[in-house]
Formats: structure tokens, sequence, C-alpha cells
């Protein structure tokens, strides 16, 4: 393997703080796939078993999340430097919640699951980097979830979607009818259509049929609430 490559996987989140001593040695235990995928080629299903993890080396990636009892579907894209969905790797639930394509040309590193159990584990850094990541999401959802369904009207159309999208940065696209968008926020028809269509007037959103297009999330957050939020994406 070619320094640039060391040097690649070092950056890695779970490498973090690893010698390139110990780098090598764990390769020399566990197989790391590099991966790449061409445009619109689908990397991974929702409601597939994750049995692994997946790292974006470079190029983007758009995620599409389908809520069959809520009757929407949520795309948003992915930067490089992400990971996808670690928290479904353990717990009661291990299925991908979304399903990944690329959205461009992509490059990946697949580490599976097994080599995690047994060998991975045994690095006290990698547990922490591993731990940190976790703790991080859910402290975000638990900021997040702290304001579902408080405020005025684009207050509520903000945090629906800051609640459901991994991070505020890139596209974002919900595919829904105004009446069940309406219902989901517990306001009327009209009142959230008038909301849509002044923010689409700002130029911070796109309305189709069935469609609401975000060109920048964090720019709609801000605007609605004031200041920017730091967030770390995962």
């Amino acid at each position: 393997m070619n320094t640039t490559m060391y040097d690649r996987l070092l950056r890695l989140p779970l490498f973090q703080g690893l010698s390139r001593r110990d780098l090598t040695d764990i390769l020399e235990k566990i197989k790391v796939e590099f991966k790449s995928y061409k445009k619109k080629e689908i990397i991974v299903n929702q409601g597939t078993p994750c049995m692994e993890l997946i790292y974006i080396l470079s190029g983007e990636v758009k995620s599409s999340t389908t809520d069959s009892s809520q009757n929407f579907r949520l795309s948003e894209v992915l930067g490089s430097n992400t990971i996808l969905e670690p928290h479904s790797l353990f717990g009661m639930n291990t299925f991908y919640r979304s399903s990944y394509q690329a959205a461009e040309n992509v490059d990946i590193v697949v580490i599976k699951k097994g080599y995690i159990l047994s060998y991975l584990c045994k690095y006290e850094i990698f547990n922490l980097n591993f731990l940190n990541i976790l703790s991080n999401r859910a402290q975000i959802m638990q900021d997040k979830l702290l304001n579902t369904h408080i405020g005025s009207i684009q207050e509520k159309i903000v945090n629906f979607l800051v609640l459901r999208c991994s991070q505020l940065t890139g596209c974002k696209e919900l595919f829904i009818t105004m009446e069940d968008f309406a219902n989901l926020i517990d306001e009327t028809r009209i009142n959230v259509s008038k909301t849509l269509n002044a923010l689409q007037e700002e130029g911070l959103i796109s309305l189709s049929r069935k469609c609401i297009r975000i060109p920048d999330l964090n720019a709609l957050y801000t605007k609605t609430n004031g200041s920017q939020k730091q967030e770390t994406s995962i």
C-alpha cells in the first residue's frame, strides 16, 4: 500500500490517533475494501442489513429515505468524509434507514462488521473514536428533538427538515403532498402553502408538484433562527 493511501486511512475518523505501525498491524489482519461507484450507481438500499462501515473517501452521495407510514420521501446530498449510518451497525434494528446512490463518481472504504468485532475493537483508540461518533450523533438528535413542533409555521417546517436530515449542508428534497405536510406539523394546508410560497419568493426553497427543494438547509435554518448553528455531521 502506498504512502498516500496510508495517510488517507489515518485521516479516517475511526483511525485518527493510531500510529502508522498500528495501522500496518491492522491491515495485516483485516481486509479493508476500496470501491468505486459511477454516477447513479446504488451503493446500498434502504432496509438491507447493515453489516459493514462505509466511509465516503471522495465524491458526493445522495441518500433517500422513504417513510411509508407518514407518506413522504426525503433525499439529501452527502459529501466526502461521511460514514454511512454507523449507528445502524449495532442495536435492535441493524438495517439501513436510507438508500445511498452515487451523485457523481465516488470512492469508498468498506470495513466488514466481523473485522470490527474480531480485531479492531482490541484497539482502545478505535473504540473511543467509534463511541465519540455515536455519542455525537445522539447529542445532535437530542438537540433536534427539543425543537419539534415548536414556534411559528416557518420554524416548524425548518425543524421538520432538520430533525430528519443527517447534516445541514447539501441539497435536500422533500417529496410530500401539501396536505400530508400540514398534518405532520399540525398546521392548516393553506397556512403551510402561504409560508412555503413566501420562502420560495425569498429564494430559500423551490416548489414543484409534490416536491420541496432546499438548495441550502443551513441558509434556511440561519434565516429562521437568526444565527448560524454549528453541527458536526456523521
